[in-house]
């Protein structure tokens, strides 16, 4: 927090000769490189350099969770967390799946590439895309997720939110916990929301942060996660973006893209880690900060782990399926403390910096709502 307070400090008193006035444009790289030391200091001080997250063998008491992980706002993987779950024997049949939810209505996510909430082009430039949602019977969900060859390039994922867990699939609610005790105790509360995830390899989620304490286990299948600090939100280039929504036509098994009417602006990452080859060059060299920057931090989850994600960490995650051809997740979202880290950050991200290679960036725009969209 060193770094980041010298500069909350120069910042509110550009007298003194610590750092440069940030609101100066001809110091303005100056600031970019008490940004970049920051970058480094909270890896020296807290999280480490290696890229790896730290990997508990088993759960933590409520004290070392609050203590270790919590307080610090640093993540964890806790292996051997759930395997007393019946989730993760009778999860792994699709014929018990589609049995406790044979009545089941769930809402389903449909897009052309596996790409919700994310950014896609449209008339030559980029957008916000929200996925096409349709309410179905589970049994013929779980088939659409699953079809990988479908020739109407339809790509399903369940992923509705909104404590989707306890009300769409509260059928199979008895298979895991309804929290995680050890961090309740730590947080003083029970989840706010507990969300169902089942996709399949083309399934991805963009970089984005939420403003939860969140607790992330694996079922079936794997999730491949990308992890940054709330201090790098720089690197993430946000910016606002026009709102828009596909639509899917089953007749013609076609998507359409339209923009929001009236229109609307959502603040979002502009950082694809993996840019296809074609689209990579240009990625580099528009988001240098990113690219050229520490590594993000990386871990798999494999089933029987929880990944604690700390709030307002940047995450992007993709999935491997298990041999039926899907991925299955629960997730536990918990209300995180708006106190005074939440205050450094939005004054972190307030800061308008200029780097070295890209002399041209705009302002970081304030990225503050919730979760994915």
């Amino acid at each position: 927090m060193l770094v980041l307070e010298v500069l909350l400090i120069s910042y509110c008193n550009p007298a003194l000769p610590l750092i440069p006035d940030t609101r100066s444009k001809d110091n303005r790289t100056s600031s970019m490189e008490e940004i970049e030391t920051l970058w480094k200091e909270v890896r020296e001080l807290s999280l480490g350099d290696s890229g790896r997250v730290d990997h508990l063998e088993f759960p933590p008491n409520p004290l070392q969770f609050l203590r270790d992980f919590v307080c610090q706002n640093k993540p964890c993987i806790i292996s051997n967390a759930t395997l007393h779950w019946p989730a993760l024997s009778s999860w792994t049949q699709d014929s018990y799946l589609t049995g406790a939810l044979s009545s089941a209505d769930v809402s389903l996510h449909l897009t052309p590439h596996g790409q919700a909430d994310a950014l896609v082009p449209l008339d030559g430039s980029l957008c916000f895309s929200s996925a096409h949602v349709q309410r179905m019977p589970f049994p013929e969900a779980l088939s659409l997720i699953t079809n990988n060859e479908s020739p109407s390039k339809l790509v399903a994922y369940a992923q509705q939110q909104n404590n989707c867990f306890l009300s769409e699939y509260s059928a199979l609610a008895a298979d895991c916990d309804p929290h995680i005790p050890w961090a309740s105790e730590a947080l003083g509360c029970l989840p706010d929301a507990v969300n169902m995830w089942i996709g399949n390899h083309l399934s991805t989620t963009s970089f984005h942060k939420d403003h939860y304490e969140n607790l992330y286990a694996v079922v079936t299948g794997q999730k491949h996660f990308l992890l940054l600090p709330p201090t790098d939100v720089h690197r993430m280039y946000i910016r606002m973006y026009p709102a828009a929504q596909y639509s899917y036509s089953h007749d013609i098994g076609e998507f359409t893209l339209e923009l929001e009417k009236p229109d609307r602006y959502v603040p979002w990452c502009s950082v694809d880690p993996y840019p296809s080859l074609e689209d990579r060059d240009k990625q580099l060299s528009n988001f240098p900060l990113y690219f050229d920057g520490p590594k993000p931090f990386r871990c798999t989850l494999n089933p029987g782990d929880i990944l604690y994600l700390p709030s307002m960490w940047f995450h992007h995650v993709r999935q491997s399926p298990d041999s039926r051809g899907r991925t299955i997740a629960v997730n536990y979202w918990y209300d995180m403390q708006f106190d005074i880290k939440y205050a450094y950050f939005n004054f972190l991200q307030s800061i308008h910096c200029l780097s070295i290679k890209t002399p041209t960036l705009p302002v970081t725009v304030h990225e503050d709502s919730d979760s994915d969209a």
